[in-house]
């Protein structure tokens, strides 16, 4: 995730001279976007998700508050923060609006300076805590999504399988004899594997939606969403491959000279009662199943028999 690139700011004014005004002054540092009503804020904000809105309180049809309580009443932008600027300068209307979730209140005319000096301070806010927000979904040894990270988006995505009837397809990884390599070449040097592991893990996944994730330990989860079986195991397979061609050593190994792993998957049929905890246990269950039949393999419950990858009591 990139922290360093210029930061979305909406400006929703009926007023076309605040527009250029405020966008003029914005557009050197931020990308500026631009509503000149309410609906159009409501439009711009879903389909662009900016750090932040600087709302008019005072606009036809609908006014900066209802703006804002249908920004708060809808899941996808109710973290935006939001600044109204507004010609209505009483007390009772800046209470009104903070009351409402407002981060911020400047009445008009505005200063440049101390509008500026606002922004600055508010968007330094929305990047430290989408840092902070992103560390905490964040595994600090491989860089993959953390397990906490992995259950919120698996139940989300197993969830919306069920009610779109689509396929999702879960994989569980696990490096072969990993205690054997650490008591072999040392704990450092493990981390240094099971880094290289996740990073190929990581590059093998073709879509946005797929996840990557460190499960515990040396064990990886898959995540592939909108993907029927055949499919899954390919990646899955060629990922399994990928890491084997890495080539790094393992003598230790009762499987293969260099590192290799095991992985059991399954594929959810959104139109099948299987709730997200039968659907880890069986790839769980696939994965002992390729630990047990020898290692270096992919099993995967489809429709029909379970398929091995790569052919039983094959040594790569």
């Amino acid at each position: 995730m990139n922290f360093a690139g210029p930061q979305k700011v909406l400006v929703a004014d009926d007023d076309i001279v605040n527009r250029q005004v405020l966008a003029e002054l914005l557009k050197p540092e931020h990308t500026v976007l631009l509503a000149k009503n309410g609906l159009q804020a409501l439009e711009r904000a879903a389909r662009h998700l900016p750090d932040l809105i600087l709302l008019d309180v005072v606009m036809p049809d609908m006014d900066g508050y209802e703006v804002l309580r249908r920004l708060r009443a809808d899941a996808q932008t109710a973290h935006i923060t939001v600044m109204f600027i507004s010609g209505l300068a009483r007390p009772e209307d800046e209470a009104n609006g903070l009351k409402m979730g407002a981060a911020d209140y400047i009445s008009k005319p505005f200063n440049e300076t101390v509008v500026m000096a606002r922004v600055a301070m508010h968007l330094q806010m929305v990047r430290q805590r989408r840092m902070l927000e992103h560390l905490a979904h964040v595994d600090g040894l491989t860089e993959l999504a953390n397990r906490r990270r992995f259950d919120e988006v698996y139940e989300a995505e197993w969830q919306r399988s069920r009610r779109n009837g689509r396929p999702l397809s879960l994989a569980l990884l696990d490096i072969d004899s990993f205690k054997q390599y650490n008591d072999h070449y040392g704990h450092p040097a493990g981390d240094r594997a099971l880094r290289a592991v996740a990073r190929t893990a990581a590059a093998g996944l073709r879509r946005p939606a797929d996840l990557a994730a460190r499960y515990g330990g040396e064990e990886l989860v898959l995540l592939l969403p909108d993907t029927e079986a055949a499919q899954a195991q390919q990646v899955v397979s060629a990922i399994c491959a990928a890491i084997t061609e890495l080539q790094i050593p393992h003598e230790a190994s009762s499987v293969a000279p260099m590192l290799t792993v095991s992985a059991g998957g399954a594929t959810l049929d959104g139109a099948a009662p299987e709730s997200s905890a039968e659907l880890f246990t069986a790839a769980d269950t696939l994965l002992y199943q390729a630990k047990k039949s020898g290692r270096n393999r992919v099993e995967w419950r489809a429709t029909g028999p379970i398929a091995a990858w790569p052919k039983p009591h094959a040594v790569l």
